[in-house]
């Protein structure tokens, strides 16, 4: 395992003590009701989460070599994601909430179809107001099964870097036994190159990795990404400017 249980567990409680501690100071501002209102964003829109797992349906994105489909991940993590914060106050969207692809024309050819795909989610996200975007992925790098642990990614908009950075801090601390960097993700990445909103493309783990597969298979490593990651942004965007 890549980190000892003991310390593990310690910094799993130390995820959930700290997603707390955020909430109970907009809390001492405000109801649960109004909790997102307390998070707003420069433009003084309210805050809203926005969760993309990405791939789905038809498109698996890269799979494990016992079988694991990527999307399948991204979408577990994501809808942890959405409880929580729905249990917590703050409004959410989502591009799925179930295992499909949000293309337009099934009957076209596969690279048609991704491109649609991405589209769409580009057009559903930019015209959500007051939106944040966190994007949902595995790795993977076959010729290197040794790479492990999950990385940032940042779009060009206004606020992403620093977003990125704070998720980063976080996921070092929580779930890497070997910090990482955030990285821009330049014009490889659609979704993000076109989002007009704060935007972050998270990949959770490598899926070339065996060991880290089956962590990404089990519930409880899910459960600690979603925490991390969403007690990482809301930290971030609580912050006084």
């Amino acid at each position: 395992m890549f980190i000892t249980f003991k310390k593990w567990t310690a910094l799993y409680v130390a995820t959930i003590l700290g997603l707390f501690l955020v909430f109970a100071a907009i809390l001492w501002q405000g109801s649960a009701v109004n909790a997102s209102k307390n998070l707003e964003l420069e433009q003084g829109e309210p805050f809203i989460l926005v969760i993309d797992p990405g791939h789905g349906g038809f498109d698996p994105g890269a799979v494990a070599a016992d079988g694991t489909a990527e999307s399948q991940i991204n979408l577990a993590i994501g809808l942890q994601m959405e409880e929580i914060a729905r249990l917590l106050g703050i409004e959410t969207d989502m591009t799925r909430r179930e295992d499909v692809s949000t293309e337009s024309d099934p009957s076209a050819a596969i690279r048609q179809r991704k491109n649609s795909d991405l589209q769409n989610r580009v057009a559903q996200v930019n015209d959500i107001s007051g939106g944040v975007l966190v994007s949902l992925h595995q790795n993977s790098l076959p010729q290197v099964p040794s790479v492990h642990g999950a990385q940032v990614f940042y779009s060009e908009s206004a606020g992403s870097q620093e977003l990125a950075e704070a998720v980063q801090a976080a996921l070092n601390e929580t779930i890497n036994d070997r910090a990482k960097e955030v990285k821009a993700a330049g014009s490889g990445v659609y979704l993000l190159k076109k989002a007009e909103l704060p935007a972050i493309l998270v990949e959770c783990g490598f899926l070339s990795n065996g060991e880290e597969t089956a962590l990404l298979n089990t519930q409880d490593y899910q459960t600690r990404l979603a925490l991390t990651i969403l007690a990482s942004v809301l930290e971030h965007l609580s912050q006084p400017e």
